[in-house]
């Protein structure tokens, strides 16, 4: 995914990560110096957290998938960022996530939007097999 003006949007979690990887993977060659440490440091405890992420499991298209199935709900572009980012499993996290959502969506497209995050947005592998267990 390429970032063509850093300044004029927003990221998502999976952008910060593979920009991030693609700054590690640069600057493991070069000499450390003083701000080069900084980066490196910065870089491996950002990269380190987003591990502990959904984002880590997501990819281009999954996130292409996840927005274009959003676009019916007329959610702001900070909402969907962060149902991107967060993976609400509760209407009680839908609530805290989209401002009024209780006068904006009726609890069929709450369900319907945990529905598209289950099914869209990959977790951890260990949530998708409890997922799995669940269902037979």
């Amino acid at each position: 995914m390429e970032i063509l003006d850093a300044s004029s949007a927003v990221l998502c979690n999976f952008e910060v990560y593979e920009l991030l990887q693609d700054v590690k993977k640069q600057s493991s060659g070069k000499k450390k110096k003083s701000q080069q440490k900084n980066l490196a440091t910065i870089t491996y405890e950002t990269l380190r957290f987003l591990e502990s992420t959904p984002c880590k499991y997501q990819s281009e298209r999954c996130i292409r998938e996840f927005l274009l199935a959003l676009t019916k709900f007329q959610l702001t572009k900070s909402e969907k960022l962060q149902l991107l980012n967060t993976r609400p499993t509760s209407a009680v996290e839908i609530q805290l996530i989209i401002e009024e959502s209780e006068e904006r969506l009726k609890d069929e497209e709450v369900e319907e939007i945990l529905n598209l995050v289950k099914t869209l947005l990959p977790g951890p592998p260990e949530e998708a097999a409890a997922d799995g267990a669940e269902d037979t």
